[in-house]
């Protein structure tokens, strides 16, 4: 529930590479993690998949200054700014990386791969043409920040009224990893971002696992079906502003780039 969405690190490390805080293999090892390995196939230039340093580097090439993350759901072009035929890839991944400075995009297809007992996971990078125009339906970091403060008061109010199990030992469990992930000061944004950017993805996070808990811990008080169906469409407006605010922290980098703020050093 915590963890960042590929495109997320993929967008937040390319743009500290571009940046010149980070090396290529020092990117690289953290947007893979813990998957086995990232390639790249539809790159201009290469007749097939590509390892994600040589990928990045030919992008640069190509005039890519920096990265800006998509999260659609359906009905909800989060960040997407088309051709038609991206949005539905991007929409079918629920998430995308979209390129500043030069049209093109990153969609991944993940597979888990191996024996049972020995699985991994590899992720395979589409490149495709973009359009560049705005993306849809992003906040600025002070809107998202604003937005989230209503957000967690509404989805405190909600898990309260409707006697949603947003609380016992799973749930307990849960929120004291988030504390402790938190207290350990994890870099949850790469370098060159403003502390705002960090601010509002944690916040932003701490609301999706609200929802999460809600959705996935057990119906508490909601046991008819009108109640259970009255959870979610109250949810569904805090869900979608927590998205909202995630996309924004991610995109931060190209936005204050844009605007001629330098990025932290």
């Amino acid at each position: 529930m915590l963890s960042q969405p590929r495109s997320g690190l993929l967008a937040a490390w390319g743009n500290a590479l571009l940046a010149g805080f980070v090396s290529p293999d020092d990117a690289v090892l953290a947007v893979v993690g813990d998957d086995a390995v990232h390639r790249v196939e539809g790159l201009p230039g290469e007749a097939g998949p590509v390892g994600l340093t040589l990928a990045l580097g030919r992008l640069r090439a190509l005039g890519v200054t920096g990265y800006r993350i998509a999260l659609p759901a359906p009905g909800h072009p989060l960040g997407l700014s088309g051709p038609p035929e991206f949005n539905a890839r991007a929409l079918e991944a629920e998430e995308a990386v979209i390129a500043a400075g030069a049209p093109y995009g990153l969609i991944p297809e993940i597979s888990a791969v191996g024996p049972d007992g020995d699985r991994h996971v590899e992720v395979l990078w589409h490149c495709l043409p973009v359009r560049e125009a705005p993306p849809a339906d992003v906040p600025s970091l002070g809107e998202a920040e604003r937005e989230l403060a209503e957000a967690l008061r509404e989805a405190t109010d909600v898990l309260s009224r409707l006697d949603v199990a947003a609380s016992g030992p799973v749930a307990e469990a849960a929120l004291d990893a988030y504390r402790a992930r938190s207290e350990r000061g994890r870099e949850v944004l790469a370098p060159g971002y403003p502390p705002r950017a960090v601010r509002v993805l944690e916040l932003a996070q701490r609301i999706a696992l609200l929802v999460s808990l809600a959705y996935e811990h057990g119906h508490g008080g909601a046991v008819s079906a009108s109640e259970m169906a009255a959870r979610g469409e109250a949810l569904r407006p805090v869900e979608r502003c927590a998205r909202r605010a995630l996309v924004a922290s991610y995109n931060a980098y190209v936005e204050e780039r844009e605007r001629g703020m330098p990025p932290v050093s």
